[in-house]
């Protein structure tokens, strides 16, 4: 048995071995923690959202459709969907089953364009095709109209019995859906320019005959290319 100092000595090195090795193993410990918290963390952040608000007028169709808007959301995109009572928002976010983070965006936008007016069956293109688009924009950003004029204007671009906007749908291969003084057009690049341009020409006074003639001869040239 050591006594003395070199005794002293050796039992103040058995203590710090002994505390060296308890550190490393606390670090090793805390090590993993911090991993695993970061892991974690990046898991959290990896989960992207899409918040579409929806205005009071749609919740009756919403509700009506849900199971239709459901399914190829979560189905086909692999994506979780819900409607947020409180917020009054459908939220869409990745799960970890979702392949492509592309799914978000594409799911956001059918949402988007249902919440716009958009029957769910044209809506749903917007999953299928990639070159398909919705633009938006007000009568008053093409021309400055009020009272009467604005509700001739619009009666101008439904016309009778929605004749005008039917025509202009089939010429250019999209679908309008006019609300008040909004205006949606869902279809590709090409043919969305060409239907905000009659559009734009009927806001500003052009007289349906002649936008009829101008879509004719442009889908006349249209046929030709093709």
């Amino acid at each position: 048995m050591s006594s003395g100092p070199a005794g002293a000595i050796t039992a103040r090195k058995a203590v710090k071995r002994r505390s060296s090795v308890n550190n490393d193993v606390e670090m090793d410990v805390a090590d993993e923690v911090q991993l695993s918290q970061n892991v974690a963390k990046r898991g959290k952040l990896d989960a992207e959202m899409r918040k579409i608000p929806v205005p009071s007028h749609r919740y009756g169709p919403l509700k009506e459709n849900w199971m239709k808007i459901f399914e190829p959301i979560v189905k086909y995109l692999n994506l979780q969907i819900r409607f947020n009572l409180k917020n009054r928002t459908v939220e869409i976010r990745t799960s970890s089953e979702t392949e492509d983070i592309a799914n978000l965006q594409k799911a956001a936008d059918f949402v988007k364009a249902f919440v716009c007016g958009f029957a769910v069956e044209d809506a749903l293109a917007l999953l299928r095709l990639d070159d398909l688009f919705v633009e938006s924009f007000e009568i008053q950003d093409v021309k400055s109209l009020k009272g009467d004029h604005l509700s001739r204007a619009i009666g101008r671009l439904a016309g009778k019995g929605g004749k005008t906007k039917f025509t202009i749908e089939n010429v250019t291969k999209t679908r309008i859906v006019l609300a008040d003084s909004k205006i949606h057009i869902l279809g590709s690049f090409k043919n969305i320019q060409l239907a905000r341009r009659a559009i734009c020409n009927l806001i500003l006074g052009t007289p349906p005959s002649k936008v009829y003639g101008q879509l004719r001869n442009v889908a006349v040239k249209t046929s030709e290319r093709l």
